[in-house]
């Protein structure tokens, strides 16, 4: 007996060559991969620190509430994007859409953007690598409570040896 979480599986046969099961699991998966970070960042918009050490100088709130919050919903809606790579609206323009609805998605348009996204996240996953194992400078934390929930919501913290 098949368990009915949130609703039923996405029918695969809406885009022109079949999907296969790996990438739409990936695909949904991402937005939710993508979202303690981006709750993990909010705090940081009003100046809570999170437990951090840092003395760097803040910029003013009016700057940073836009921008943290900003940035977080941006995050959201590029990994929601993703699902568009696995699915028929990534290929034809929903109908719905003024003026450009019905027209088939150029292929470049939705490549690029997973190019650099994919290279992103390369650069990022390598930067982290070089933390845990030391070339680069970590974050420090006023205590591993702090730094065990920044490594589970962010995933980009090694230890600091002070």
């Amino acid at each position: 007996m098949a368990i009915k979480l949130l609703h039923a599986a996405p029918a695969t046969s809406d885009t022109e060559q079949p999907v296969p099961r790996w990438a739409l699991r990936a695909a949904y998966a991402l937005p939710w991969l993508l979202l303690p970070s981006c709750l993990w960042r909010l705090p940081f918009a009003f100046h809570f620190d999170m437990g951090q050490l840092n003395d760097a100088p803040l910029a003013p709130l009016w700057i940073t509430i836009p921008y943290v919050f900003g940035l977080s919903v941006l995050t959201e809606l590029v990994a929601l994007l993703s699902i568009g790579l696995v699915r028929g609206w990534g290929e034809v323009v929903p109908s719905r859409i003024p003026v450009i609805g019905g027209r088939r998605v150029p292929p470049t348009a939705a490549v690029v953007p997973a190019v650099v996204g994919g290279l992103l996240l390369t650069a990022i996953s390598v930067w982290t690598a070089l933390t845990w194992v030391g070339v680069s400078d970590g974050i420090a934390y006023e205590n591993d409570w702090w730094q065990a929930l920044a490594s589970a919501a962010a995933g980009n913290v090694r230890p600091v040896v002070m």
